[in-house]
């Protein structure tokens, strides 16, 4: 594990206010990622290479960590498309950190299916239940990623 060093102009700024707010918040306290709460739960901060501009992004998600490893839900809210940190998180898998607290862990992320991604997804759920509605607001499957230490 690494402590955090990159500061936010390194990265490319996201385009949704209230995800910058969040990242913004999360900088202002040195990179401590436990400033920021949603529905009274921690979040982490996903780092990733961006699948088009090949440049890094950030983007803060629940926290779901199980032995080391974390879920990446790509719920969107349930909106009917994916987020857009999904196509770079598939076309970089190995390219992938997690900063929790102030810790910044590098990873390489899976796609889950089948028996594991619903066991992963529970895990999901239990750590936050909004996960459950979106899943029932969209028609599309709600990617999961599963996180693991390199």
């Amino acid at each position: 594990m690494t402590q955090t060093s990159q500061s936010s102009t390194d990265y490319v700024q996201p385009t949704t206010s209230w995800v910058r707010d969040q990242l913004d918040a999360i900088d202002a306290a040195g990179g401590d990622t436990s400033v920021v709460k949603v529905q009274g739960r921690d979040v982490v901060v996903v780092t990733m290479v961006g699948a088009k501009s090949g440049r890094p992004r950030r983007v803060p998600l629940m926290r779901v960590e199980h032995e080391g490893s974390y879920l990446a839900v790509a719920s969107k809210g349930g909106a009917p498309e994916h987020p857009q940190w999904v196509a770079s998180i598939r076309k970089h898998p190995g390219q992938v950190s997690v900063q929790d607290g102030t810790t910044e862990t590098p990873m390489t992320s899976r796609e889950l299916s089948g028996e594991e991604r619903e066991i992963w997804w529970q895990r999901g759920v239990a750590a936050f239940p909004s996960y459950a509605d979106y899943q029932d607001k969209t028609e599309r499957l709600i990617p999961v990623f599963v996180l693991e230490p390199r």
